[in-house]
């Protein structure tokens, strides 16, 4: 695969050191309208608290960006990539910038060569437009797009549009030289390993591993997964995550996951305040992503959080009809007040009239 478009060496070497890239919600007015402003905060917010890198035009963005009329999706991706670039400038860092990318294949061509043009490394590419392809049609869809920009690959769980997909592929899928990480999101221990196990067999150590497993957000990132590999051990690690979860409480989340990777290269025991944080996200989790409702309000739910840090005027989506499902404000409210230690109330409070100047 000689010649496919490369990311820069930083870039590789942030992701495989392990990040914390929240996935962009759209900030809308009341009358569904982008709300520039407030999207220029969120974005200012992720940077601020530490977060390594930015997903955007992804499910939490709303895949209905690429629908309305005119389409949202291209002045979201410019409106990111500007406002991450003038914080790179200010503060001396470099952010990866990831565009999600959707469709069957002219579609996904098209929105690769976009993001490539607005100056995005890589691109998330979704599957879930091609439910009944062939794994190996599936292959030649990632290959086309390579073509155009660096992936990262998807495992997205079939409640939210995916679809199962093998051991077999994910190793075929390893073997794309410009592939820079795999968001693992099946929500599924089995097709978790898949994916790690297809990486080792594939000896692509440069490939970072990332959780998309909101439901097992710690203890993904603690986890050594060990496999034999031509008579010998090999270990990896999932280093970081590219989380929709990530998109609230960031600053939190990015001191969190630095206790983590700590941890696990200390190779002491894990302490058992871990565990019982592991299982406080996964409560909290629960009620963002309305698990209750088969994740119906996911998207209303980050919504929620953010508003009520003041950084979204509302919970609104572009479907009218995706709102929060009953009972998910208590269940926020519920969490809010049992781990108080996870939010960044405070670190919002203080800096969120900058960021919306």
């Amino acid at each position: 695969m000689v010649g496919l478009p490369q990311a820069p060496g930083w870039v590789r070497a942030k992701l495989c050191g392990g990040t914390v890239i929240p996935a962009h919600p759209l900030a809308l007015t009341r009358g569904r309208k982008l709300d520039e402003r407030r999207q220029r905060a969120l974005t200012r917010y992720y940077h601020a608290a530490g977060a390594g890198g930015v997903a955007v035009g992804v499910h939490t963005t709303q895949f209905a960006i690429r629908r309305t009329d005119p389409p949202f999706l291209r002045p979201v991706l410019q409106l990111a990539a500007e406002t991450l670039k003038a914080c790179d400038a200010a503060t001396g860092r470099e952010t990866v910038r990831i565009a999600g990318i959707c469709g069957p294949t002219a579609q996904a061509v098209a929105e690769a060569g976009s993001a490539t043009e607005l100056g995005y490394h890589a691109g998330l590419l979704s599957l879930a437009a091609l439910p009944e392809a062939a794994e190996g049609e599936l292959l030649a869809h990632c290959r086309e797009v390579a073509g155009i920009v660096p992936l990262v690959g998807f495992y997205l769980q079939p409640a939210a549009g995916g679809r199962v997909l093998t051991q077999a592929f994910w190793r075929r899928f390893a073997e794309i030289e410009n592939v820079v990480a795999i968001k693992i999101a099946p929500f599924n221990r089995y097709q978790t390993l898949d994916v790690v196990r297809a990486v080792v067999d594939a000896g692509r150590e440069d490939i970072a591993l990332h959780t998309g497993n909101d439901d097992n957000i710690i203890l993904d990132l603690l986890t050594p997964f060990c496999f034999r590999l031509d008579g010998r051990t090999v270990e990896r690690r999932i280093v970081g995550g590219l989380l929709g979860h990530w998109a609230v409480w960031t600053r939190r989340a990015v001191e969190l996951h630095g206790e983590c990777r700590h941890v696990a290269g200390s190779g002491h025991p894990i302490p058992v305040e871990l565990m019982r944080r592991a299982a406080e996200v996964t409560d909290a989790n629960a009620a963002f992503f309305d698990a209750a409702h088969g994740y119906a309000g996911c998207i209303p739910g980050l919504h929620e959080v953010l508003r009520r840090q003041g950084l979204l005027e509302g919970v609104w989506c572009l479907d009218p009809d995706e709102s929060l499902s009953p009972a998910q404000a208590a269940e926020i409210d519920r969490v809010c007040q049992a781990y108080p230690h996870l939010n960044d109330d405070g670190f919002v409070e203080k800096h969120r009239d900058e960021w919306l100047a």
